[in-house]
């Protein structure tokens, strides 16, 4: 039986590998998304064989609840809120390993420190880690959800109390560990954990929550593999282990396509100075609308657009895919750019356009696309505005210097979808909006874009 078990595991620990495989192309990510469920089905059934039938009353009825949850939300929440789902779930998963954590060490302590050391200090990290994980996601769910605002919050001393609070819990976990002994400090360890992670994604603005998301699912897949630890459990190891490595690889790749260090996106409270800070761009803005923009767009060869956080706000992606479709029956070669941290989410701009049926050979990522707006006709900007700011190129005193983006600037015009005028999370204007070759087409990216539409259906092919 025990051989039938790790062989059970070991299957599990493939599928979940080939779905991580298959999530790196938007071709395949659907099917390797099944794959990793197929693992944990996999997983959980295995699992389930080896609970004493005593406790089965407990478990399957939370099971039940959490399936019934799960399904639910996967079906019936929003595209525009999957960032919000991300965040919670993910906070579910780090709070739900640290407190197993909890209840096994405390069991231990209870039997006068039964517990053996390597799983009474891995424990100890998965308690740290786990109430991280979980507060900085409710708190990141609290921001996305506008429960509360996406600004920065900053006070004085915050970075010296964040290292005293990890201090403290450090020397909490030293102790619990020495003396094997002090319930009251576990205790204090976990209160210590949930107040650092409301005092580590605090001073985080909204532009960087796609950023501070990747790093709280690493730190829960961390959570997770030292839970496999405390438990003797390999399958939780490997799977927590994938989901940590997998995640801090790519918060550092999306805080190296901002140009930024993974510390001064948690400590620079990019987003909390508004604009004027920087010096004001020089120019005036050039409003346009939807009949001269349609005009433009039905005798463009190449048009690209780009798609932001505006367009998953309007929940316009249908409306861009069927004026991509209205221009490719014209003849008009239509792509469209995606900025790495565009939205709220990692790959938060994807997941909306494959919604709407968007074939994956028309998105091209930032490196792709770059070369192109030079021989571009038309740029039209829907929504994104910080990843399409040309001060990240010419103003070295700008928050978002040395941040590559989407040179739309470069293309012969440049349309902008938006509400306002009113700067972006990093709380700076804009400066491609008083370029010469920039319109403006002011209002909702969801009745700009229909308006769009219709006007195209009336120029004359």
């Amino acid at each position: 039986m025990a051989e039938a078990v790790h062989l059970a595991y070991l299957a599990a620990a493939v599928l979940f590998i080939v779905g991580i495989m298959r999530l790196r192309q938007p071709a395949t990510a659907r099917s390797g998304n099944l794959v990793a469920a197929a693992g944990m089905l996999l997983a959980l059934a295995v699992t389930a064989t080896q609970i004493s039938y005593g406790n089965m009353p407990f478990i399957l009825p939370a099971v039940a609840v959490g399936a019934a949850v799960g399904a639910g939300a996967g079906r019936r929440v929003r595209m525009t809120a999957m960032p919000q789902m991300v965040a919670l779930f993910n906070g579910m998963g780090g709070g739900a390993a640290g407190l197993v954590a909890f209840g096994e060490i405390w069991r231990g302590l209870a039997q006068g420190g039964a517990l053996p050391l390597p799983a009474l200090v891995t424990g100890l990290v998965t308690v740290l880690i786990g109430g991280v994980s979980l507060s900085g996601s409710l708190l990141a769910f609290a921001k996305l959800q506008e429960i509360m605002t996406g600004r920065p919050i900053l006070f004085a001393g915050q970075s010296a109390l964040n290292a005293l609070l990890l201090a403290a819990g450090l020397a909490a976990g030293v102790d619990v560990a020495a003396t094997s002994g002090h319930g009251a400090l576990l205790v204090l360890l976990a209160a210590v954990a949930l107040a650092l992670g409301v005092g580590v994604v605090l001073p985080v603005g909204g532009a960087d929550m796609p950023v501070i998301i990747s790093l709280l699912n690493a730190l829960t897949g961390l959570a997770a593999s030292a839970t496999g630890f405390v438990l003797a459990n390999a399958l939780l190891i490997v799977a927590g282990a994938l989901v940590g490595a997998s995640g801090t690889i790519l918060t550092l790749l999306m805080a190296r396509a901002m140009n930024r260090s993974l510390a001064n996106v948690l400590f620079a409270g990019v987003g909390s100075v508004r604009a004027g800070g920087t010096g004001a761009a020089e120019g005036s803005v050039h409003p346009t609308n939807a009949e001269d923009v349609a005009t433009l767009l039905a005798y463009a060869q190449r048009v690209v657009i780009v798609p932001g956080y505006g367009l998953a706000v309007a929940r316009a992606q249908q409306e861009a895919k069927d004026l991509m479709v209205a221009l490719e029956a014209r003849g008009v070669d239509v792509k469209f750019g995606i900025h790495p941290v565009a939205g709220r989410m990692p790959g938060h701009m994807n997941v909306l356009l494959a919604e709407a049926d968007v074939p994956y050979d028309r998105l091209y990522e930032m490196e792709r696309i770059n070369p192109e707006f030079e021989r571009t006709d038309v740029a039209l900007v829907v929504g994104a505005n910080d990843v399409t700011n040309p001060a990240a190129r010419t103003r070295p005193d700008s928050p978002i210097y040395g941040m590559p983006i989407l040179d739309v600037d470069r293309a012969r015009t440049v349309v902008v979808l938006k509400r306002s005028m009113a700067p972006g999370f990093a709380g700076i204007d804009n400066e491609l909006y008083l370029r010469d070759n920039c319109r403006m087409l002011f209002g909702d990216a969801k009745a700009s874009l229909a308006a769009l539409l219709q006007a195209l259906k009336e120029v004359d092919g």
